[in-house]
């Protein structure tokens, strides 16, 4: 892993108690370092499309007594996909994700949706093609256009964070 989760979440600075979802979890790593985030009294909901890395998280969540994470099956692409009520997060975390999906617009529309009034989005992702490691460099989905999707959809950039050599890293506030 070129970009270290739980350094990424420290500087994101999410409170305790905070209820929060890891969008496209994946293997879970962003969920897992959210967790020890939130502590035992905030909640993190992991959501991706394929079953078989939920079951696999939850496992090893269970096993790392992690009772704070839920896994949803849900997809982030679709209108109310991540079955997750509205307006009820503090923040999400969308990590490596932006280049593998096919409608952006449609997962800042869902972010919205979910995030509550004053909440963030933390969005890390490859900030280029590196020679094999990362993304083609036709799916690239650079910083300045990852903001401008979040911020046609009701968010405000508020800082960059430092996710090492080959990602970027920006929060935006919802107003």
């Amino acid at each position: 892993m070129f970009s270290d989760p739980q350094k990424n979440i420290e500087q994101a600075q999410i409170p305790l108690g905070a209820t929060v979802a890891d969008l496209g979890s994946g293997s879970g790593h962003y969920a897992r370092a959210l967790s020890k985030a939130v502590g035992e009294n905030g909640k993190v909901y992991a959501v991706d499309i394929q079953k078989d890395l939920l079951t696999k998280l939850k496992n090893e969540a269970m096993k790392e007594k992690m009772s704070n994470i839920e896994v949803v099956w849900g997809d982030v692409e679709k209108e109310k996909g991540t079955k997750l009520k509205d307006q009820s997060l503090d923040a999400v975390v969308i990590s490596n994700l932006l280049f593998q999906i096919d409608d952006v617009g449609a997962l800042a529309i869902e972010t919205q949706r979910i995030v509550k009034k004053g909440g963030v989005v933390i969005i890390i992702d490859w900030s280029d093609s590196f020679g094999g490691l990362g993304p083609e460099q036709s799916k690239v989905f650079d910083k300045t256009n990852a903001g401008n999707f979040f911020s046609s959809r009701g968010f405000l950039f508020e800082r960059e964070i430092d996710t090492g050599k080959h990602h970027y890293g920006i929060i935006m506030r919802k107003v």
